[in-house]
């Protein structure tokens, strides 16, 4: 019944939106409300746990979203953008642009948090597709593919870590094992796969259009850096507390300057002197592009909070337990028992990171009774977490709002990629089980 009732939400969100044509955001508050009726939620506790949903996912995303808008609009109104684009182009050439896009997705992405990664990247991406007048999907699909194998499968990522805790397993061999795995699965969910899509025309975002600019270039090396410098730091500071002891104030203090909220609003202010000041535009001039930055994302962040609502309401119903509880009698191979329940859970709250930990609390016996290898669990769960993104899931809302696709392209570019990646993932985890 828990089940039906679920599909029966998601089919009416999906009609209020893509039949109804209803505002993503009063379709998820509208569905949010019946879903929680219907699970049972007592009617007294649901209004509270709607905002819940809302303030919990808006709390550090929204920093984050618009200091990252912030950050590429000046990019790309500075005329950086082009200078990035140029030199890509000249290094790589265009035909091999995909894969200078999936490169750049997996090394920003192994140190940065998704939802980082994804604004900060997106701009860069945006950049090439301006200058190359490329398919959208076909530069963008790349990068974004290797961003989401990153964050499922890759330590210092939170759910790969929290899931090596909880199946006491090595996180340096999940690390290791993790990139085995995430190559070949980068490289069919990306530039495979991304092939596949150029039918799909769609004109992209237009807060990142770069205008065409002679004078007044930012240097390469100002570009660049005003560019990265979020994943720089956040690189840096993720590593200094295991190369050197350190003090607990000391700690304290680089755990404030590495978080990163602090780390955009640092990298905004440096850019907003690199590229804008010291080249001559104005502080009210920087200032209108941030305030332009800020509205266009304004409808990201209401449909994303309904996003976060649902999740919610999903999560105080227990929905994630009983849907454990069904599938953890079946009698099938562990790592793909671990693969499934996780995937399920995705599929029907949202959610990868309690996918993914619910999962690994069902499995974690049959990993420490020596049934299954403990970090090719970590990585079978992490695998199950990515499948099938769609409508109740924030990544897919950013995905469809930044890409101006609908939701029907949405499901056929964003959804079906996560799955290969899930599918890909499982596949090499059972390779390497029969190869150890």
């Amino acid at each position: 019944m828990t089940l039906l009732i679920i599909l029966l939400a998601l089919m009416i969100l999906i009609l209020l939106i893509a039949w109804a044509k209803f505002h993503p955001f009063l379709a998820f508050l509208i569905v949010s409300l019946l879903t929680g009726l219907l699970l049972g939620i007592p009617i007294d506790k649901l209004s509270g746990s709607v905002k819940t949903g809302i303030g919990s996912m808006l709390g550090e995303l929204a920093i984050i979203i618009c200091l990252g808008a912030m950050l590429g609009k000046l990019v790309a109104e500075s005329g950086a953008a082009q200078k990035i684009s140029d030199s890509l182009i000249q290094l790589f050439g265009e035909k091999h642009l995909q894969w200078a896009m999936l490169l750049t997705g997996f090394i920003v992405g192994i140190p940065l948090f998704y939802n980082v990664g994804f604004v900060l990247l997106v701009p860069l991406a945006f950049a090439v597709i301006y200058r190359t007048k490329a398919n959208t999907l076909f530069i963008a699909i790349p990068m974004l593919a290797a961003l989401s194998v990153t964050h499922g499968f890759l330590p210092p990522h939170p759910s790969p870590v929290a899931l090596s805790v909880q199946l006491q397993a090595s996180t340096g061999k999940v690390l290791l094992y993790g990139i085995v795995i995430a190559i070949p699965a980068i490289i069919v969910a990306g530039p495979l796969f991304a092939k596949t899509l150029t039918g799909i025309k769609t004109p992209p975002l237009q807060l990142f259009q770069q205008q065409e600019q002679k004078e007044r270039l930012p240097g390469t090396w100002s570009s660049y850096t005003s560019a990265l410098l979020p994943a720089f730091l956040l690189i840096v500071f993720s590593i200094i507390p295991f190369i050197t002891n350190l003090s607990s104030s000391v700690k304290n203090t680089i755990n404030f300057i590495g978080d990163p909220v602090i780390i955009l609003l640092i990298s905004l202010l440096f850019a907003t002197y690199v590229l804008g000041l010291r080249n001559g535009y104005s502080l009210k001039a920087i200032m209108n592009h941030y305030s332009d930055a800020v509205k266009d994302i304004a409808v990201i962040l209401l449909i994303i909070a309904g996003a976060g609502a649902l999740k919610q309401v999903l999560v105080d119903s227990g929905v994630n337990t009983v849907i454990a509880q069904q599938l953890g009698n079946l009698n099938v191979n562990p790592l793909v028992l671990g693969w499934l329940i996780a995937a399920v859970i995705r599929v029907c709250l949202g959610s990868a990171t309690v996918a993914g930990l619910t999962a690994a609390g069902i499995v974690a016996p049959l990993v420490l009774n020596g049934s299954a290898n403990a970090e090719l669990m970590v990585l079978s769960v992490g695998a199950g977490s990515l499948m099938f993104s769609h409508v109740n899931d924030s990544g897919f809302w950013m995905f469809k709002e930044y890409f101006n696709l609908s939701v029907k392209d949405t499901i056929r570019s964003w959804s079906v990629m996560e799955t290969i990646v899930a599918v890909m993932g499982l596949l090499g985890v059972l390779l390497l089980d029969a190869l150890l």
